[in-house]
């Protein structure tokens, strides 16, 4: 069996009904307006890393798609994990699942995720091992 190296998330896809609400939505949370912007799908590049977080048009949404809430949560890391928290709510956020303190007396692992208003899970977290691997990177 051969080894297989995931080395770092490329692209976060977020279907939405209403493509343009959602563009709107994001650029007002984020601070910024998406890099590359084409009818039906929207990029952000984001974080330390420039990771791409894609708005599509949910009419390019894979065939059998659920329109349900559900699937895997990608955290993102951030500095202020309640503050994040308040601006997604204050902007329309539900709440997924509460802020949630996962360190187990080792490392600091706190997660909160939340529901956009175009029904995606956004997680977030603040995570001493992400600023380890930041701060071994940004050192050398």
């Amino acid at each position: 069996m051969s080894k297989i190296n995931l080395r770092g998330v490329a692209t976060i896809s977020f279907y939405a009904d209403n493509h343009e609400a959602a563009k709107k939505w994001y650029s007002e949370v984020l601070g910024t307006d998406p890099y590359f912007n084409a009818p039906g799908y929207a990029e952000f590049r984001l974080g330390d890393y420039q990771h791409e977080l894609g708005i599509i048009d949910s009419k390019y949404a894979p065939e059998g798609a659920s329109g349900q809430v559900g699937g895997a949560i990608i955290y993102w890391h951030v500095d202020d994990l309640e503050a994040t928290f308040e601006l997604f709510t204050s902007k329309g956020a539900r709440l997924y699942e509460p802020i949630t303190d996962r360190s187990g007396g080792k490392m600091a692992f706190v997660t909160a995720s939340l529901v956009d208003p175009f029904g995606n899970i956004l997680g977030i977290m603040t995570n001493s091992h992400y600023m380890e691997t930041l701060n071994r990177k940004t050192s050398s």
